[in-house]
């Protein structure tokens, strides 16, 4: 019993962790306001070292459509500027010499559809990995089933790991649901 009590909270943690992934993972996507969670994962290549860009500078939203790098040391001015440039984000930064601003434009009606369409793609990738770890589980359950488990405990187990994947699913729905009408705002 101990051992399926085990794998069920294994089951529980690994799920919350994508969960959890999936919610940082969006704050990079643009819902048509500045937030300084639009420049994660971009990285600067800072005397050599790919740097995230959070460590080079201090990133403000003053307004709801304008982003502000303030970079720790001046030198980095155009290698952050570079890094905004090349990056995905499609976003044109302008160096004053001392801070970068980053004007956030408005989101047309068909950029909006196409970033609801990547939201939705991410989710499925989210839901996928909700749906291994649930197999990787039943996989470690069956294993039990040699042991000293009784067919009742492990098919009561497998409809339990499926109860969680199943609520796992429905916050990953219900956080896309959030994330879409965020998007779609005017």
């Amino acid at each position: 019993m101990e051992e399926l009590k085990l794998i069920l909270n294994h089951a529980e943690e690994k799920m919350e962790k994508t969960i959890e992934a999936l919610k940082e993972h969006l704050k990079s996507i643009r819902t048509g306001r500045a937030t300084p969670a639009l420049l994660d994962g971009i990285f600067v290549k800072y005397y050599g070292v790919e740097t995230p860009i959070t460590q080079v500078g201090s990133i403000s939203a003053p307004e709801a459509n304008l982003l502000i790098v303030q970079p720790w040391d001046k030198t980095a001015l155009k290698d952050i500027e570079k890094a905004i440039l090349t990056s995905d984000r499609d976003l044109n930064p302008n160096n004053d010499g001392n801070l970068i601003r980053i004007p956030i434009p408005v989101l047309t009606a068909d950029r909006r559809k196409d970033l609801v369409k990547q939201v939705k793609k991410i989710a499925e990738e989210f839901k996928v990995q909700i749906r291994n770890i649930r197999r990787d589980c039943n996989d470690d359950l069956k294993k039990l089933e040699k042991g000293n488990v009784s067919e009742d405990n492990l098919n009561n187990a497998i409809d339990e790991i499926q109860e969680i994947t199943d609520k796992a699913i429905k916050r990953i729905d219900d956080i896309i649901k959030i994330k879409e009408v965020s998007i779609l705002e005017i």
